[in-house]
């Protein structure tokens, strides 16, 4: 294993401390629990926060800024934040307006938040997010997994925190998203936890694992290594099919990488996608490439649909200004 550690079990507080410092200007770290926060939190809103194990940088702590997160709670390696790093984070960021908390749908991830808010003394509510379509039951918890459409969700929850949308109405909207949004991937590679220094898992140089979880869990089946057209068309068959837009649709069209694979690559895999909605009547109108929701240095990379309307194209566009996303 080669990777830029001192000590391998030290890595995410002394890269939450390199964050910080690289970032001082949009966040604030909090060491002990660990979270981040905004450097000029609006306590008169409805405060977004979210998290999860490291290794998917910049999900979550790179989406804390003007126009998405108030707070995020970075984990372990591939392991839930603790209920009092969640708990401490809402008392720092929250307010009378309450707390909204995106969950991914993963065991560890779901019990934690779930205890950090039977905590609360803030008005809250919570969002599953589980927009991956490999499998109808995930390895680490009941239900579809929650991978890539996080980001999509924490965009547009965000803004609509940010122009002043109740909690109610930040719930109802959220639970939208999640509706709209599928996402799945491919990896051609395993990756390698630090602290056990040894890949997750065997993959042959002419196999590819499809559906892969962003943990290298294993996903629908291993095949052998195919062109990006046909892989493309994989994936959106299934994603597709979950979905279910009908032509004159327009979507947002999200081609994300797990942390090895080429900007070059990435973007091929857009034109494909891109190119194989057209041709099924459906209009990519909103676009994002590149690595969000990582999985350590996996060579792979996932797609994600969203369906939009007006309201969701508005979202999208409105100002953002965080760490791994501006505009």
């Amino acid at each position: 294993m080669k990777k830029f550690t001192n000590i391998p079990s030290d890595i995410v507080f002394e890269s939450a401390l390199g964050f910080a410092a690289a970032h001082s200007g949009l966040v604030t770290l909090n060491a002990d629990p660990l979270f981040f926060a905004r450097r000029h939190p609006d306590r008169s809103k409805v405060a977004i926060i979210s998290g999860g194990g490291s290794g998917h940088e910049p999900l979550h702590i790179g989406f804390v800024g003007s126009g998405m997160l108030d707070a995020a709670c970075p984990g372990a390696v591939f392991t839930s934040p603790t209920p009092n790093q969640m708990l401490a984070a809402a008392q720092a960021v929250g307010g009378e307006a309450g707390v909204l908390f995106i969950v991914k749908n993963y065991a560890g991830d779901v019990l934690n938040f779930q205890m950090a808010m039977d905590m609360m003394d803030l008005e809250f509510a919570s969002v599953l997010v589980n927009d991956d379509v490999s499998l109808d039951t995930s390895a680490h918890g009941a239900g579809r997994r929650g991978v890539a459409g996080t980001v999509v969700v924490e965009k547009m929850v965000g803004a609509a925190a940010e122009r002043g949308d109740g909690l109610g109405d930040c719930k109802r909207l959220a639970d939208k998203v999640n509706a709209r949004t599928a996402s799945m991937g491919v990896a051609f590679t395993s990756c390698t936890v630090p602290e056990a220094g040894v890949a997750t898992f065997e993959i042959g140089e002419d196999e590819m694992e499809v559906g892969v979880g962003i943990h290298g869990e294993p996903g629908r089946r291993r095949t052998q290594v195919r062109s990006a057209a046909e892989i493309v068309a994989d994936l959106l068959d299934a994603i597709l099919k979950d979905i279910a837009p009908v032509r004159g649709d327009e979507v947002l069209l999200f081609v994300n990488g797990l942390g090895g694979t080429p900007l070059m690559e990435l973007y091929l895999l857009y034109r494909e996608a891109s190119e194989a909605l057209v041709r099924r009547g459906v209009a990519p109108a909103r676009s994002l490439v590149g690595n969000y929701t990582t999985s350590l240095e996996t060579a792979g990379a996932s797609i994600t649909v969203t369906v939009l309307d007006e309201e969701l194209k508005a979202l999208w566009d409105a100002p953002v200004v965080t760490p791994a996303l501006r505009w």
